[in-house]
């Protein structure tokens, strides 16, 4: 077995590199190593020791707060596991910091390849989490649809901004999926 060569990761170089990676793009701000380097007050040799690339960055910071805001539920009901994390998306998506880091990425992704893959893995990561709550309950249903519904009003809700975003249309929009499901 080869010993370790590599330094380890400091916890709070860490934490300060994915809070400077998520605050780039809530500013709305070019989303480059040196811009993360520079706010976390690293050198870019620690990100590159420790990531592969910009994205990983970026999408460790991203998929990180969306677990820790928006973990999955176990109430004992479908209804009740949806309501919980589908309020609790909506209420974190909904403040004013991560709505303007996900607009963030979204501009951010039609300008790089790269930052829209980091986009489309993260959400991806936020529908199988979706989906293993349906799938939990009802094996057999065809949980797309639902799925499409939440994530559609979300994003439709963030990109556009003519309605809220938040824990009281999450528990609307969770009631309304869980009816179809029951009845589908």
């Amino acid at each position: 077995m080869r010993a370790h060569t590599g330094r380890r990761r400091n916890d709070e170089a860490r934490a300060a590199i994915l809070a400077a990676a998520t605050d780039l793009l809530a500013a709305g701000e070019p989303v480059t190593l040196g811009a993360i380097a520079g706010r976390a007050q690293v050198g870019k040799q620690t990100i590159y020791r420790w990531w592969p690339s910009k994205g990983a960055v970026v999408l460790e910071a991203m998929t990180e707060r969306a677990r820790s805001l928006a973990p999955t539920a176990s109430t004992g009901s479908l209804e009740g596991d949806l309501e919980e994390f589908v309020a609790a998306t909506f209420a974190a998506a909904g403040t004013p910091e991560y709505t303007a880091t996900l607009r963030g990425i979204v501009s951010e992704a039609l300008r790089d390849e790269h930052a829209a893959a980091v986009l489309a893995e993260f959400t991806a990561d936020r529908r199988e989490q979706l989906y293993l709550i349906i799938e939990r309950w009802l094996p057999d249903a065809d949980a797309d649809l639902a799925v499409d519904q939440v994530y559609g009003v979300l994003w439709y809700r963030i990109l556009i901004g003519h309605a809220a975003v938040d824990d009281a249309a999450g528990r609307q929009l969770a009631a309304t999926i869980a009816a179809q499901l029951r009845a589908g």
